[in-house]
């Protein structure tokens, strides 16, 4: 289709992510553990810094409202999260971690931290400062580009 593709980094980090989600999922299984990486993601999220109000983390998680809203309920009905009206503001729901989803992440995030030394296994200290640094430059060079694109104006 497009002679040379194979050649630039892109397709390769698609293909990779798509690879170590399935990784993580099939790990996550294993164990028992019945959560997607958007849930895993909210749960860490909620852990380090919560309750949060629902609009926060739909910014943090870049996710619409809807969508964070049926994530939210799937949540709600396996006890790992509850929604809660600020007292402050009625308008604002709070996302609060239940005592259940504290006990999910401390169980996840052993499983995650052993899939992810897997994942890097036979990758040297140096070659893992150098898949950083050049994730940290196009994370900057679409930073860079971002603003001239026509959706932001």
């Amino acid at each position: 289709m497009f002679p040379g593709l194979e050649k630039l980094m892109m397709p390769w980090i698609g293909k990779t992510m798509k690879h170590i989600d399935l990784f993580i999922a099939t790990k996550l299984s294993e164990r028992g553990i019945s959560l997607t990486r958007q849930q895993v993601i909210l749960l860490k999220i909620l852990y380090h810094d919560g309750p949060l109000p629902q609009n926060d983390l739909a910014f943090l998680t870049d996710r619409d409202k809807t969508s964070l809203t049926r994530l939210l309920s799937t949540m709600e009905k396996k006890n790992l999260v509850a929604r809660i009206t600020s007292p402050e503001d009625k308008r604002v729901n709070m996302v609060h971690l239940t005592k259940h989803g504290e006990k999910v992440v401390n169980e996840t995030m052993p499983v995650l931290f052993e899939t992810i030394l897997h994942m890097q296994e036979g990758i040297t200290q140096e070659e893992q400062e150098t898949v950083i640094a050049v994730m940290k430059k196009i994370q900057e060079n679409v930073g860079k580009h971002i603003d001239s694109c026509s959706i932001n104006k």
